[in-house]
C-alpha cells in the first residue's frame, strides 16, 4: 500500500483558489494511477478528478470541469488538485487516493483505489 498525506485544505471565500497536496510514500509512486475525491457531510464519498501513472487522460466529474486540475509531479511523489472558482457547494472533507493496481489508464470507481490519505477540510463560504 501507499502511505498518502494531504495539505491545502482551508476556508476560503466563494470565488477563491486552493490548491490541494497529497504526498505518497512510496517510491513506486509513479507506477499508480491517483485520484481526488470529496464527501461533503451526509453525502456518500464521490469522484472529483483522475490521472493516470504516466501523467495523461486527466477526468473531471462534471460539476468540476473548467475549475479544477488535477496534476502529478513524479519526481515529488505529489499529486494536486488545483481548485479555481471555488462553489460552497465544494464543501468537503478532500481525499486522495492510489490505484490499487499499477499502469493502469483508466480508473473510476472508488473500488479501484487501494490507499487513501487521511484527508483534508475544504470550506468554501458565500
Amino acid at each position: 500500500q501507499v502511505q498518502l498525506v494531504e495539505s491545502g485544505g482551508g476556508l476560503v471565500q466563494a470565488g477563491g483558489s486552493l490548491r490541494l497536496s497529497c504526498a505518497a510514500s512510496k517510491r513506486a509512486f509513479s507506477s499508480y494511477a491517483m485520484g481526488w475525491f470529496r464527501q461533503a457531510p451526509g453525502k456518500e464519498r464521490e469522484l472529483v478528478a483522475t490521472i493516470s501513472w504516466s501523467g495523461d487522460n486527466p477526468y473531471y466529474t462534471d460539476s468540476v470541469k473548467g475549475r479544477f486540475t488535477i496534476s502529478r509531479d513524479n519526481a515529488k511523489n505529489t499529486v494536486y488538485l488545483q481548485m479555481n472558482g471555488l462553489k460552497p457547494e465544494d464543501t468537503a472533507v478532500y481525499y486522495c487516493a492510489a490505484d490499487s493496481v499499477t499502469f493502469r489508464n483508466y480508473v473510476r470507481d472508488l473500488s479501484d483505489f487501494g490507499s487513501w490519505g487521511q484527508g483534508t477540510q475544504v470550506t468554501v463560504s458565500s
